[in-house]
């Protein structure tokens, strides 16, 4: 891995042919196309490919794993519990540790962070697909996570600070749709290598990629010079104390799908949470060089992407689960047939967050976003209406894909809206928040659905009607609060990389 920093790029009045000079008199009608931002890196898309690649590979890890349960519980001597923390082993410590990962970004240079992320990751996944046993799989799984926390906000800051003025809405459309994308071809994936090749390939999948991304991704990020808090040191017992509370209440929320949300050991956990997530907004305002500044959970923006962020995902990540559980127990289908049917969804994600990376800059944040979760509910609507054994290429399979189209189109709003007042030095703590939202999403939707649709081990048909109901009262009720929650306007960053008004 390189440690060697590029020297700093030359001010925008150094690099540009058309700046305005007496030896230019043409240079009045050229203007820089956004005054005060960098000049455009020449190797920018195809570093958006390539960073857009590997988080690709941490948002498919997310879903790989649930079609290949079954296998993975045969072949290594899985419990139940056991098969839940396969799952929520890399959410937890993905989520939990996305703050710190987000600070790291900002304090030791992104591109160097995401490499080390990138690193850890791949060889935790050689390590989850040559597991003997439950004990190497979940180590596997923790260390995927920790590798994730900390390249995805690194990949985050780096698309924020390599886009800008009219190009950044379509570098961020990109981004989301990886997003959204991602978890539904990891459903398909992990099916296909399942029934093929067999559960470990869901793992070795990521190895030469990362391998490759490793060797190619140095070559056209260009390296950041890190940016140390006061005291040169980061917030460690802030680190702590806040991955302590995330993870307090991802595992109250995952306990609540087997103990019931009223049981001890859903209610301790969560109950903790809320006093550790106290005392971390307490060392924080005592902290000098603090892991966040508390005041960017005031601002609106911030707040109302990471909301939508948290809901879009939630809706989606319960689809997949609930559409898998229905499709193998109550239809029958096996691994491969399975994962096939998750194929429209994915590309319904695709086109709404390319549809809603443009309308976002048309018609503002607001509209959009109304109008993602208006058709998410109305995509699900039927499935709490119809009975569960209905026929899954004409009730769940047109249902899923309709509303996968809308939260498409909200992934992108909650990210542009999330970032749209954000300083550049900060991007990589604003994209660790976005990506926690995004974390606990999954976590929360997951834990609320599988309460109400499963029965002591399959789902049940009214379980199942109970379940999708939530999910379309949800999606209505974020479409009717969307006006009131995300500010008035549309995105415009001309004026810097992070404006918006």
């Amino acid at each position: 891995m390189p440690t060697s920093e590029p020297p700093t790029a030359p001010s925008p009045a150094h690099r540009d042919p058309h700046a305005q000079s007496p030896t230019n008199p043409n240079s009045a009608s050229k203007p820089h196309p956004h005054p005060g931002a960098p000049p455009p890196d020449p190797r920018r898309w195809t570093a958006l490919a390539l960073i857009c690649a590997a988080q690709f590979m941490l948002v498919l890890d997310v879903t790989v794993v649930n079609v290949a349960l079954p296998a993975l519980a045969n072949d290594l001597v899985l419990d139940r519990t056991a098969l839940t923390w396969v799952v929520t082993a890399y959410t937890l410590c993905f989520g939990g540790l996305m703050l710190l990962g987000g600070r790291l970004a900002d304090a030791l240079g992104a591109r160097r962070v995401l490499l080390t992320g990138l690193a850890l990751f791949t060889a935790a996944s050689l390590t989850c697909g040559l597991a003997p046993n439950a004990t190497v799989l979940l180590g596997g799984r923790v260390a995927q996570g920790i590798g994730a926390a900390l390249l995805s906000p690194a990949a985050l800051a780096l698309v924020t600070t390599l886009f800008h003025g009219p190009e950044r809405p379509k570098a961020l459309g990109a981004w989301a749709a990886i997003g959204g994308t991602g978890s539904a071809v990891g459903v398909l994936l992990g099916g296909a290598l399942t029934a093929g090749p067999g559960w470990p390939w869901i793992f070795y999948v990521n190895v030469p990629v990362g391998v490759a991304l490793l060797l190619a991704l140095p070559k056209v990020v260009r390296a950041t010079a890190p940016r140390r808090g006061e005291g040169g040191s980061l917030d460690i017992p802030g680190a702590i104390l806040v991955t302590a509370a995330t993870g307090a209440l991802v595992y109250g929320l995952v306990r609540a799908g087997d103990s019931g949300w009223t049981s001890a050991a859903t209610l301790l956990p969560l109950l903790g949470a809320f006093a550790l997530y106290g005392a971390f907004a307490a060392a924080e305002r005592r902290s000098r060089t603090p892991l966040m500044d508390l005041r960017m959970l005031t601002r609106r923006p911030v707040v109302a992407g990471s909301f939508l962020m948290l809901v879009a995902t939630a809706l989606l990540i319960s689809f997949f689960f609930l559409g898998s559980m229905r499709l193998q127990h109550v239809h029958g289908l096996d691994a491969l047939r399975t994962g096939l049917l998750f194929l429209p969804v994915a590309l319904t994600t695709a086109i709404g967050a390319h549809a809603g990376s443009r309308l976002v800059t048309a018609v503002g944040p607001r509209a959009c976003a109304t109008g993602g979760m208006a058709v998410a509910a109305l995509g699900c609507l039927p499935l709490a209406l119809l009975s569960p054994d209905s026929g899954p290429w004409t009730t769940l399979l047109p249902a899923l894909a309709t509303a996968a189209l809308g939260l498409g189109a909200v992934f992108v709003t909650a990210t542009t809206t999330a970032l749209g007042l954000i300083t550049p030095h900060e991007a990589g703590l604003a994209s660790g928040i976005v990506n926690t939202f995004h974390e606990l999403g999954g976590s929360i939707g997951v834990a609320v659905v599988s309460t109400v649709a499963l029965g002591a081990t399959a789902p049940t048909p009214a379980g199942l009607t109970t379940a999708f109901t939530l999910c379309t009262l949800a999606a209505a009720t974020t479409a009717l609060a969307s006006p009131f929650l995300i500010p008035r306007g549309r995105p415009h960053l001309t004026g810097g990389p992070h404006g918006m008004h």
